[in-house]
């Protein structure tokens, strides 16, 4: 991983790009966003407010005046400022600001409200907060190069340990939201000049985790921190086929977690959990990435439901570290074979006694 990350640091600092339009070099996937002109469709795929994302949204009248409220609120928080929920959240306030003084009426600058209160209310609470990015209406993915380093740094044991690295990762993923809002309302330009920022802060995190590693690598007589033990949920017998909800488990799956369950309230020591879903490398990036976080955030609720309550990272990591490599020609015979590659693993992280 140590590897990964000075990689990751020299190629941000070096990386640019060079081609033809601005979206082209953008990465834009969504079709809705790629075509303009007559016969733009309008429905809610490409956008259009449903009644639930109004129900949601409608209360916030004022956007000016919720975003000064909730910078009061945060501000008073007690702790590390630079930690990566406070960052993320005052990234999303400073987010939503930009926009609002811009005068975007798209729902973005509600919608970056809502994110930023949410954390701001968890962090208020003492509540189990997720690093999970969300979904949004006004929003389509740009750059998905840079998520795959956002996703490799926010992975790295060092980052979670190292709030240098955590503050800029936070911000850079609100930024490349944020770029994707821009280009989600036609504004190339603008979202490919947010890029080098982003790059930036992204290389900062995976310098600042490498420092925070060193010590750690380099010192053989200096105790881990914390130590890890993994479990393996094979997704073929937790969940049915190309299912992820709690609706999609099956009976051995959940027999599983229910020992997994019954295991945390007899072993002590164990101060966190992150789960990791994965898919085989069978159909497109998006489905894959959404299957495998859908699966993760079950197999999370599952564990909440049945009493585990040591705080949870949840993570879909779609095509990512694949356990075996098939090249039968039989579509049946090759997803026989894949089937190591779907699965969901529990990190069990014993703090230090």
């Amino acid at each position: 991983m140590k590897f990964q990350l000075t990689i990751l640091a020299c190629a941000l600092a070096l990386s640019g790009c060079a081609g033809q339009a601005a979206r082209d070099r953008l990465g834009i996937e969504d079709p809705t966003v790629v075509k303009t002109g007559i016969g733009t469709p309008q429905d809610a795929a490409a956008g259009a407010p449903t009644p639930q994302w109004l129900s949601t949204y409608s209360p916030i009248t004022s956007g000016g005046e919720a975003l000064a409220a909730l910078q009061q609120r945060l501000d008073k928080l007690p702790g590390d400022k630079s930690s990566y929920f406070h960052a993320k959240a005052q990234c999303w306030i400073d987010a939503g600001q930009q926009e609002w003084r811009a005068h975007d009426h798209w729902g973005f600058v509600e919608e970056a409200i809502g994110q930023a209160a949410m954390i701001t209310i968890g962090l208020e609470n003492g509540s189990t907060l997720s690093a999970v990015n969300p979904e949004l209406r006004t929003v389509s993915t740009v750059r998905p190069d840079l998520w795959k380093i956002v996703n490799v740094i926010k992975s790295d044991p060092a980052t979670a340990r190292c709030p240098e690295a955590q503050q800029p990762l936070a911000c850079a993923e609100v930024e490349l939201i944020h770029a994707g809002h821009l280009a989600w309302a036609r504004n190339f330009d603008a979202a490919e000049k947010a890029v080098p920022g982003i790059q930036s802060e992204l290389q900062k995190s995976a310098q600042a985790a490498l420092r925070c590693a060193a010590p750690q690598q380099s010192t053989q007589e200096q105790p881990a921190p914390s130590a890890v033990q993994v479990i393996t949920l094979r997704a073929d017998s937790a969940f049915r086929f190309n299912s992820g909800d709690v609706a999609g488990m099956l009976p051995a799956g959940k027999a599983q977690l229910d020992k997994v369950a019954a295991g945390m309230k007899q072993v002590k020591g164990i101060s966190q959990l992150n789960i990791n879903g994965f898919t085989d490398r069978l159909g497109s990036d998006v489905y894959n990435q959404k299957l495998s976080l859908q699966r993760a955030q079950t197999v999370q609720d599952y564990l909440r439901k049945h009493g585990v309550t040591v705080p949870i990272t949840v993570q879909g990591r779609g095509k990512e570290n694949q356990v075996t490599e098939c090249s039968q020609t039989n579509r049946d015979e090759l997803v026989k074979c894949l089937a190591p590659n779907r699965r969901v693993e529990i990190e069990f992280v014993r703090g230090q006694e």
